[in-house]
């Protein structure tokens, strides 16, 4: 059964398509690579997902509740679309986390603004503390951003997404912003939550790890969806000439 379902999303940026008719839908359990070239709307589409893009047209369903019907926008109020964003985790290129706050505060501070009952932090803290230990980060829980790697930011980023418990997690090209010794610790975790049946959206330019780790493919050129299928089918044997040539890249 679709854990998500997105049917016929668009997006406009004045007169510039950057999104057209996007429908697909995901399995909870599984993981999809969304793959394509710069600007082809990759990330405009997890923007969508997450409620930082509004779509022009389209619907996102989630375990069968409509959290975005383009038809009826007025439906959704800013309170409503702030619950309806905690249905998805957002992974950044660039990590984005707060420099005031230290790994564990960073993981918990969502979570502290949602709960008023301050007994029940402690709670909050306990779980952060074994989101950073599934991270390998358990010693580095009261270090500062700057105290640590983009390897070890991006697990900070990663444990943070996972704490508010999302339907599916999100990743923008998790390892871009990483030099390539960094990459690897932070897709050997990507690869442990996909063996952990974690539901997961990952646009990556990593494409023996897209082939290796997703059970999905999607490859998006000028903000069409061009191919999808399973990861393998579409990343050693594509049907479509476009897809061919970009794989042929790599």
């Amino acid at each position: 059964m679709a854990i998500l379902e997105v049917k016929h999303i668009e997006k406009h940026f004045g007169d510039t398509k950057v999104l057209e008719d996007i429908s697909f839908s995901l399995e909870e359990g599984k993981a999809l690579a969304i793959i394509g070239s710069s600007g082809s709307g990759k990330t405009t589409l997890l923007r969508c997902l997450n409620f930082l893009e509004t779509p022009d047209a389209g619907t996102i369903t989630v375990r069968g509740e409509t959290l975005f019907d383009a038809g009826n926008k007025a439906a959704f109020s800013e309170e409503a679309i702030r619950q309806k964003r905690l249905h998805f985790g957002l992974v950044f290129q660039s990590f984005n986390l707060f420099p005031q706050y230290t790994a564990l505060e960073n993981v918990t501070l969502a979570g502290k603004l949602r709960e008023d009952d301050k007994s029940k932090w402690p709670i909050l803290e306990a779980q952060g503390r074994e989101l950073l230990d599934r991270m390998g980060l358990a010693d580095r829980e009261a270090h500062y951003p700057h105290q640590l790697s983009g390897g070890q930011q991006q697990r900070v980023a990663i444990a943070r997404a996972l704490a508010l418990h999302p339907d599916v997690l999100c990743f923008d090209e998790p390892t871009s912003a990483l030099d390539p010794e960094l990459t690897g610790e932070v897709l050997k975790v990507i690869r442990s939550l996909a063996q952990q049946r974690t539901t997961m959206i990952i646009v990556t330019h990593e494409m023996a790890f897209a082939r290796d780790v997703a059970d999905e493919v999607i490859f998006m050129d000028g903000g069409l969806i061009v191919e999808q299928g399973s990861a393998r089918e579409v990343i050693e044997n594509p049907k479509e000439e476009r897809t061919r040539q970009f794989l042929a890249r790599y």
